[in-house]
C-alpha cells in the first residue's frame, strides 16, 4: 500500500472548515491573549515616554485660599515665613516651567524611548513565538493524520489477508496457525488505529490551544509546501540571527537605555534651574494691607550639595545596572548563535531522514509484494509475511513522521533566525 502525503484531499481526512497555515497564523494573531498582553505592555511603555516627558511642559495648578485672625496675630513657632495673618479670600493661579537640568531630563526622555522601543520588540517576539507554536501544531496535526491514514490502510490490508488466509484455510491448503498469526496482525493494526484516532483528536486540541482559542474544532487541513533546505554554513544564519531576531534587538535596546540612565543619574549632581510665576485676585481682604489683585515672578535654581550619599549611590547603582545589561547582551548573542547552530543541525538532520524514510518506503514495498507472491506459491511461511508487512507499515509511519519533522525543523530555524514574523 502507498501513503500519499501530498494532496489536499489526503490532508482532509477530518471534515470541518478549511484551514490553511496562514489562516491559522492570522487567526492566532489576531485574538490569541498572549499577543494582546504584549501589545498592551507596549502601549504601557509608550505612556511612560510621555510621563517623563511632561517635565518640558509647563505645571499650573490653580489655589483658593481663606484666612481670619484676631487683630495683632503674629505666627511666632511652626513656619519660616511672613507671621502676619491678614484676613482675606483669595483665588490664583500658580506656573512653574524648568529651564534647565542641564540634559537630565532629555536622558530620562531617551532612556524611556529605548525602553519602549525594547517592548515593541517584545511583541514582535511574541508573534513569532506565536506563530511558532500554531506552525508546530499544524504540522503535529497532518503528522497525526497521515499515521491514522496509514493505520486504516493497514487494517483494510490485513483484514484481506485474514479474508484470503481463512478462505485457504477452510479448504485445507492452509494451516489454523497461519491464520492465527494473520488474525494477531489484524488486531494490531486495529491497535494501531485506535491510538492513531486518539492522536489525531489530541492534536486538533493542541492546535485550538495555539490558535488561542479554549474550544476544540476540527479542521480540513491544506498541505503545505516543503520548506527550502538550510543554508550550507551556519555562520550565515548566525549574522542574519543576531541582527534580526527580536529578542537580541530588545537586549541590544535596553543596553543602550541602561547606558542612557546612567548618564541622567550623573546629572542629578548639577543644578536645576526653574521659573515660577504666580497670579490672582483677592476680593475679600483687609484692604489697609492687601491690594485686590496680586502677581509675581521669579527663577528657583536648586544646587545639591549634601545628601548622604544618594545621589553617589545611584550614580554607582545605574552603572552597574548597565554593565549587567551588556553582559546579558553577551550572554544572550552566545545564546543565539547555539541555538541557531542546532536548529541548523536539526534541520539538515530532518531533511536527510526525510530522504531516507522515502527510499525505505520503497524498499518495503517491493519486499511485501515479493513475501506476498512467495506466500501464495508457498515458498514461504506467514511469519515472513506478516514481518513484511510490519517493516511496510513501519517504515510508511516514519515517512510521515519525517516530512512534517522536517517542517517544523524548518519553521524552528526561521524562528532561531527572525525570519519568522
Amino acid at each position: 500500500m502507498a501513503v500519499c502525503l501530498g494532496t489536499v484531499a489526503s490532508a482532509s481526512a477530518q471534515t470541518g472548515e478549511r484551514l490553511s497555515l496562514k489562516d491559522a497564523e492570522q487567526r492566532a494573531l489576531a485574538g490569541h491573549p498572549s499577543v494582546r498582553a504584549a501589545q498592551e505592555a507596549a502601549q504601557a511603555a509608550a505612556q511612560s515616554v510621555r510621563e517623563v516627558r511632561s517635565a518640558y511642559w509647563p505645571t499650573i495648578y490653580g489655589s483658593l485660599t481663606g484666612a481670619a485672625a484676631p487683630d495683632g496675630t503674629r505666627i511666632a513657632a511652626g513656619a519660616l515665613n511672613n507671621p502676619s495673618i491678614f484676613d482675606r479670600l483669595a483665588a490664583g493661579v500658580t506656573a512653574t516651567q524648568l529651564v534647565t537640568d542641564f540634559g537630565r531630563t532629555h536622558d530620562l526622555v531617551q532612556t524611556q524611548v529605548l525602553r519602549a522601543s525594547a517592548q515593541d520588540q517584545d511583541v514582535t517576539l511574541m508573534r513569532a513565538q506565536v506563530m511558532l507554536d500554531v506552525d508546530r501544531a499544524y504540522f503535529d496535526t497532518l503528522r497525526a493524520q497521515a499515521v491514522l491514514r496509514v493505520a486504516r490502510q493497514t487494517v483494510d490490508a490485513r483484514q484481506l489477508v485474514v479474508d484470503q488466509v481463512s478462505a485457504l484455510a477452510s479448504s485445507g491448503l492452509k494451516s489454523g496457525l497461519d491464520l492465527s498469526f494473520a488474525r494477531v496482525n489484524q488486531s494490531q493494526a486495529r491497535l494501531l488505529l485506535v491510538q492513531a484516532q486518539g492522536d489525531v483528536q489530541a492534536a486538533f486540541a493542541a492546535l485550538s490551544a495555539a490558535m488561542g482559542s479554549a474550544q476544540q474544532a476540527t479542521f480540513a487541513l491544506v498541505e503545505e509546501p516543503m520548506v527550502a533546505p538550510a543554508a550550507d554554513d551556519a555562520a550565515v544564519l548566525i549574522a542574519q540571527a543576531l541582527k534580526d531576531r527580536p529578542d537580541v534587538s530588545a537586549e541590544r535596546l535596553a543596553d543602550q537605555a541602561a547606558a542612557k540612565f546612567v548618564d541622567a543619574e550623573h546629572a542629578l549632581a548639577l543644578p536645576t534651574v526653574a521659573a515660577v510665576g504666580v497670579a490672582g485676585v483677592t476680593p475679600l481682604r483687609d484692604t489697609a494691607a492687601l491690594n485686590d489683585h496680586y502677581s509675581a515672578a521669579g527663577l528657583n535654581v536648586t544646587v545639591p550639595f549634601f545628601n548622604g550619599g544618594l545621589y553617589s549611590a545611584r550614580r554607582a547603582e545605574a552603572a552597574y545596572r548597565a554593565q549587567i545589561a551588556d553582559d546579558a547582551l553577551r550572554d544572550l548573542e552566545n545564546r543565539v548563535a547555539r541555538d541557531v547552530t542546532l536548529a541548523w543541525v536539526r534541520s539538515t538532520t530532518a531533511r536527510q531522514r526525510m530522504d531516507l524514510t522515502n527510499e525505505l518506503v520503497t524498499q518495503a514495498s517491493d519486499a511485501l509484494e515479493l513475501a506476498q507472491s512467495r506466500y501464495n506459491l508457498g515458498l514461504s511461511s506467514i511469519v515472513e509475511l506478516t514481518q513484511a508487512q510490519l517493516n511496510e507499515t513501519e517504515a510508511e509511519i516514519g515517512q510521515a513522521a519525517a516530512r512534517y519533522d522536517y517542517q517544523i525543523r524548518g519553521t524552528e530555524l526561521r524562528f532561531q533566525t527572525g525570519a519568522l514574523k
